[in-house]
């Protein structure tokens, strides 16, 4: 089989992937659940590739994931549930359907109401899939008010929207202030189970969660993506650890032949870089 620019030979591979007997072992064990978190995986490395601005790499990456989308399909197909075609069918209805000041509604484009139509488009749609989900007696798939906020999130960024979602009710504090009072409330609680030589494990992770919750709300009243902050700090934290990287191997040592002071020592240069 050879490669080809035609989207026909990836499903052919996928399809082959997973014949039985013929197929690959590894592939043919794999369902939804093992797949998802390669599929997380890959597009957290088409935003890299988008970071780094390499294009080659961004073409790549951006090929692992759509391999995903093909194999989550192939296992879908081969269930009798849907096959590619329809995720590209319901893809290309949607967007179509979306803006109709894009393909055929030129008094939507004339008056700038892309925005709110995309909205209301949106919200017709969510009612539409509780009308089926109910017609195949399934029950509500957000009966809460909460629940449209998907658990799969990264935990900071879940916390952000959940947050966001619930001050559209109007839960939430006005300003900044309160919330800073909160964490320090917070603070103050995991102090005193640590002091304690709190034993709990569960209790602590409560507790410290309560403080990361709060700094996430910080963060949104202050418009700074908690997520983005912390991207931040954590590339921060890579390059002036490689500062005492660097500092060991001029010295000819080995990175855990440097005693804590000494690391401290290289740390403190690299901030004042």
């Amino acid at each position: 089989m050879t490669p080809s620019r035609d989207i026909t030979r990836l499903l052919e591979i996928m399809q082959a992937l997973r014949t039985p007997k013929t197929g690959c072992p590894w592939d043919l064990e794999q369902t939804y659940e093992t797949i998802a978190p390669y599929t997380i995986e890959e597009a957290y490395e088409v935003a890299e590739a988008i970071k780094n601005n390499d294009r080659d790499e961004l073409r790549e990456e951006l090929g692992d994931l759509l391999l995903q989308v093909v194999y989550h399909a192939q296992i879908a197909s081969e269930e009798d549930a849907f096959s590619f075609p329809d995720v590209v069918e319901a893809v290309t209805t949607k967007m179509i359907r979306r803006h109709p000041h894009v393909f055929g509604d030129a008094t939507a484009r004339s008056q700038g109401m892309a925005k709110g139509m995309w909205e209301r488009i949106k919200a017709e749609e969510r009612a539409e899939k509780e009308l089926r989900r109910r017609q195949k007696g399934l029950p509500d798939k957000h009966p809460l008010y909460l629940d449209s906020v998907p658990s799969a999130f990264p935990a900071l960024t879940e916390a952000d929207k959940l947050q966001r979602k619930a001050s559209k009710v109007g839960f939430d504090w006005g300003t900044a202030g309160p919330v800073l009072a909160k964490i320090r409330e917070e603070i103050d609680e995991l102090s005193e189970h640590v002091e304690a030589n709190e034993p709990d494990r569960d209790k602590l992770e409560d507790e410290l969660g309560d403080v990361l919750f709060a700094v996430a709300n910080l963060a949104r009243h202050l418009d700074i993506s908690p997520e983005q902050a912390l991207k931040r700090t954590n590339q921060k934290f890579r390059k002036r650890f490689a500062a005492i990287e660097s500092g060991a191997k001029i010295e000819g040592r080995p990175l855990d032949d440097l005693s804590l002071d000494e690391m401290e020592a290289y740390w403190q240069a690299a901030k004042r870089l």
